[in-house]
């Protein structure tokens, strides 16, 4: 029984909805999309795609969403693993070698940009020869700024999923009473 109200409501009513969205896009790519499930939805209604297939498919679509829930999940735990072991190290370097690269890249970039006007404003016999040097070096400076970049972006990942899993009771806002006392003693 809810095999036929899923596929008599649930399913007519999502392609209905997604058809009609993708009917008002004007690209040929949507507009076909559209078509097709104003197709499916005819189908269904004349009985060529019985409630039972879409049961299973919406059975299919429940498992496949358990399984991705399942993936994050447990990449979440990995991250938040290695956060912690990260945070916990006793080494300073392992704690902070994301930010010392980062400024490592700063400073070196920095260097090489006022060395290249230097010899560009004061010294241009040599600019040529210069300029063939730090084209040299681009595949260089490609492989540091790509990975300065994957450690700007999973950082931020990381803090993101941080912050979604960080249960409510963690992000309670202290009392009134709690602040007064801190602040007026």
């Amino acid at each position: 029984m809810l095999g036929t109200i899923l596929a008599k409501l649930g399913l007519p009513a999502l392609i209905d909805v997604v058809g009609g969205a993708l009917g008002k896009i004007d690209n040929p790519v949507a507009q076909a999309a559209a078509k097709a499930l104003g197709d499916t939805q005819a189908a269904m209604a004349a009985g060529l795609i019985t409630p039972e297939a879409a049961q299973e498919a919406n059975r299919h679509l429940e498992r496949m969403t358990e399984l991705e829930q399942g993936a994050n999940a447990t990449a979440l735990s990995e991250i938040n693993q290695s956060l912690r072991a990260e945070v916990g190290s006793d080494d300073v370097y392992v704690r902070r070698m994301r930010p010392t690269f980062g400024y490592l890249m700063a400073l070196t970039w920095t260097a090489q940009m006022l060395a290249l006007a230097y010899v560009l404003v004061f010294d241009t016999i040599h600019a040529p020869v210069v300029f063939n040097a730090v084209e040299s070096l681009s595949a260089i400076w490609t492989v540091a700024l790509s990975v300065l970049g994957l450690y700007v972006y999973k950082r931020s990942d990381e803090k993101r999923a941080i912050t979604i899993v960080q249960p409510q009771a963690e992000k309670a806002v202290p009392s009134k009473a709690a602040t007064a006392t801190h602040f007026n003693n």
